[in-house]
């Protein structure tokens, strides 16, 4: 009998675990969004979990962005990306590595239906955080955010038929060439390129890389009052300082854009020696800029999670995301430590 009781009292108790762990995220202030892939709309989109007030709908979508800008491959569905019973909230989708290059499915909001709500973060004095929980299994591109790489950046393969410039705000990587596999944080004064190359540079990132095969809390803060941008794992922020930067695949950049005056952080970031830069430091990372503030709808760029749209056309990331939440503040160290210890 007592089994038996057990069995149905099962259920109940993890629904209601999860609903406290989903309020720990919702009533953190300067909280705006949560996608914890638990509930659809009715046209069978991921529903979001929002702020009191907002309007916008924030439901994520799914499109395989090869055939939207190069017109090849099939088109997406849901069931492309498949949800499992796992990760803090009790639900997860699965990215997983694709086969065929025209297929690159990825969960989206287009911007016409994001432009102007709260995870629409830009311009002027704001400030913002995001966690992300997630199971990686291999690759070491984005994870989400607003970060439309551009289609207009040459690359491999066919040109693309539909051209667009870059349109970047903010997301969050799997460390890039930067640290592959590490917790990074990318964002965007202009929404296209920076310090001359024709990509975006401007990114902090753990030293410590994300574990394979283990749910974890990646994250970022930017920070506009203090000029800085700290990513996280597992709700530690770790310094790093990356040595001879103009040696370096990613940072070499920003090394160069300091030797010709162009980026010049404050002591406490940089190293010099008999007038040369010898380290740079990149957890945080000093970024003297507000976030890309689109000037229409038009130029402004989706929020996707998964995947960005890129020429590279890459796989990118692999595995699974329990949850993704947005806020509209600069949270602090304690903050992030307590959202990354949910379901921990």
């Amino acid at each position: 009998m007592r089994a038996h009781l057990l069995i149905w009292l099962l259920p109940a108790l993890c629904f209601g675990q999860y609903e406290a762990r989903v309020a720990e995220v919702t009533k953190t202030r300067g909280f705006v969004a949560l996608w914890d892939f638990a509930e659809r709309t009715p046209e069978g989109r991921f529903a979001a979990r929002v702020a009191k007030g907002e309007r916008a709908d924030l439901s994520l979508e799914v499109m395989n962005y090869v055939r939207a800008y190069w017109g090849l491959g099939r088109e997406a569905t849901m069931a492309d990306v498949p949800v499992v019973d796992e990760g803090p909230f009790g639900k997860a989708v699965v990215f997983r590595t694709e086969e065929d290059a025209d297929f690159r499915p990825l969960l989206m909001i287009p911007r016409a239906r994001l432009h102007g709500s709260g995870i629409d973060v830009k311009g002027r004095g704001r400030s913002m955080s995001m966690v992300v929980w997630l199971r990686r299994e291999s690759g070491d591109h984005a994870l989400a955010g607003i970060w439309h790489e551009g289609t207009d950046i040459e690359g491999k393969g066919a040109a693309p038929a539909r051209v667009e410039r870059g349109m970047r705000q903010y997301a969050l990587f799997a460390g890039l060439a930067a640290n592959r596999g590490a917790s990074a944080a990318h964002v965007s004064d202009n929404g296209a390129s920076s310090f001359g190359d024709k990509y975006a540079r401007h990114l902090s990132v753990t030293p410590e890389v994300i574990p394979v095969g283990e749910w974890v809390a990646a994250g970022f803060v930017f920070d506009n009052r203090a000029n800085t941008v700290t990513s996280y794992l597992n709700g530690v922020a770790t310094e790093r300082w990356v040595e001879e930067p103009e040696k370096h695949p990613f940072f070499r950049w920003a090394a160069r854009a300091w030797e010709r005056g162009e980026y010049r952080p404050p002591k406490e970031f940089v190293r010099v020696r008999e007038g040369r830069l010898v380290a740079l430091r990149v957890n945080p990372y000093w970024f003297p800029h507000d976030l890309y503030e689109p000037a229409t709808e038009a130029e402004g760029g989706p929020f996707t999670v998964g995947r960005v749209i890129h020429v590279g056309r890459s796989n990118g990331f692999a595995g699974a995301v329990g949850g993704v939440a947005v806020f509209g503040r600069a949270l602090g160290a304690k903050e992030m430590k307590r959202l990354a210890g949910i379901g921990r």
